[in-house]
């Protein structure tokens, strides 16, 4: 691992940095990224390309009718599972061709023979890009992940913009107050909604940074503009975030388990876990039976959005 201290102008000297100004670049490498993401989610109507997740809830068993007496419980259709999948969010990387290394691209440093020498591209990832990454991929939801998607139940979360008013993923359970005895036959799906999930992408912040120098064509030594050296930064995290061959490309899985960090709430599929049989005596020729579903809320599966480092 070569990690270097990029050189910057002070008190008449060229001086390495210290570590906490690296750091600065490196959250700046951060900030870049988060303007423009090589690795994008986005809420579609169906056919995601992540994970599909599956909601279930119970619903009434089909009503019975007999002329001469109430069918049993026995007899009587039990209630049965509904199932509705959700398959909305899909995963997109970008094609990204970076400015080619030419030897004199990135920041100057002092070699071990203390002579001036340019950054190689080996060097910016393991000094600027790898860290970045690492930031990015982590399980925190803050600025220094900016760029990168959690899931909330609110449509609206500090430091993050929302992706779609479409929800990745809702459960649902039977309304068991909605079933009532005297309407026999009841509608069999009679759903209310628990809780809607929603993906946010997280906004980055622009942080303060000293700029190093860099070997201009003339071969003379230069302090980088910075539009110049964020554009390499942002254009070079890009092309990280999709590469694959260092692990460091990013990417993402919706799944009840797996590998990678959890960003945001796990979305919970829940179901009432039992049924009541019912009787509604119309008249003398009329005897009518149906399941509803009852119970407790007990959860059927829990998805989480993993963030990946490959």
């Amino acid at each position: 691992m070569a990690v270097r201290k990029p050189l910057y102008y002070v008190s008449n000297n060229l001086q390495e940095m210290s570590t906490s100004m690296v750091t600065e670049i490196v959250k700046q490498a951060v900030y870049q990224y988060s303007l423009n993401p090589g690795v994008t989610l986005s809420v579609v109507g169906s056919s995601g390309t992540l994970s599909a997740m599956t909601d279930t809830r119970l619903q009434a068993g089909a009503s019975t009718t007999d002329a001469t007496n109430f069918d049993t419980a026995g007899e009587t259709p039990n209630v049965s599972t509904v199932s509705v999948t959700y398959d909305k969010v899909s995963h997109s990387n970008a094609s990204v061709s970076p400015t080619t290394d030419t030897g004199k691209t990135w920041p100057v440093y002092y070699n071990s023979s203390g002579q001036i020498q340019a950054m190689s591209i080996t060097d910016v990832k393991d000094t600027f890009l790898h860290p970045a990454i690492d930031l990015l991929a982590s399980g925190s939801t803050g600025t220094d992940q900016g760029g990168t998607y959690h899931v909330n139940t609110s449509t609206s979360v500090s430091g993050s913009t929302l992706v779609s008013s479409t929800a990745i993923f809702t459960d649902t359970r039977a309304n068991s107050g909605a079933y009532t005895s005297g309407s026999i036959p009841e509608t069999q799906d009679q759903p209310t909604t628990i809780t809607n999930y929603y993906l946010h992408k997280i906004t980055g912040a622009d942080t303060s940074y000293t700029a190093p120098f860099f070997i201009d064509s003339n071969n003379n030594l230069r302090q980088f503009a910075d539009a110049d050296f964020e554009s390499l930064l942002q254009e070079w995290m890009r092309y990280t975030s999709v590469s694959s061959g260092d692990g460091y490309a990013l990417s993402y899985q919706i799944g009840t388990s797996g590998s990678g960090n959890t960003r945001g709430t796990g979305m919970v599929d829940t179901k009432l876990n039992s049924s009541t049989y019912q009787q509604r005596f119309v008249n003398a020729n009329d005897y009518r039976t149906q399941e509803f579903p009852s119970g407790s809320a007990v959860a059927q599966n829990t998805y989480f959005l993993r963030i990946i480092k490959s």
